[in-house]
């Protein structure tokens, strides 16, 4: 399994990049606002985007997630629970004290998602299987995928460093 975890935009929000070596199908986790970047690393390792999976509904890992969509066809999966959250996206970057002008950046289209899968569900493409956990908290939707096979848990912001 190919596994590429790097920050993107202002907040350092993990996109996380899961690649099937066999089939060069990926998983593309919290793209946040940065697509170049992750496009970038998606044709550098040669994979296309089966399926685009959102941790919670927060702008920095949620932002550019249409605009991956439409670029890819890839469905975007979330929790549904965070839709009260989707409903307040131009708002959001003001609860940290920034706007979507001074990130240099519109206010994204945020779409309900393609799926909302449920507690336990498997999301899987050829040859990674990620368990859906979700672990409400951070938000009410926020969700976990588990890689029980590699060992990783990937926790959008369930888990911060050093907390």
């Amino acid at each position: 399994m190919i596994q590429l975890t790097f920050p993107v935009g202002l907040l350092g929000c993990n996109c996380t990049i899961l690649g099937d070596e066999t089939s060069n199908e990926a998983i593309v986790v919290d793209p946040g606002s940065d697509i170049p970047r992750v496009l970038a690393l998606l044709a550098k390792h040669q994979l296309t985007v089966r399926q685009i999976v959102i941790t919670h509904a927060h702008f920095d890992h949620i932002a550019a997630a249409q605009q991956l969509k439409q670029i890819t066809g890839a469905p975007i999966v979330y929790n549904q629970l965070d839709l009260p959250l989707v409903a307040m996206i131009d708002k959001q970057p003001t609860w940290v004290g920034l706007s979507w002008a001074g990130l240099g950046l519109a206010i994204p289209e945020v779409k309900p998602p393609d799926h909302s899968p449920a507690d336990n569900e498997v999301v899987s493409i050829n040859g990674i299987d990620a368990q859906v956990l979700y672990t409400p908290g951070h938000t009410q939707g926020s969700l976990c995928l588990h890689i029980p096979t590699h060992n990783l848990l990937i926790a959008g912001d369930t888990l911060f460093a050093g907390s």
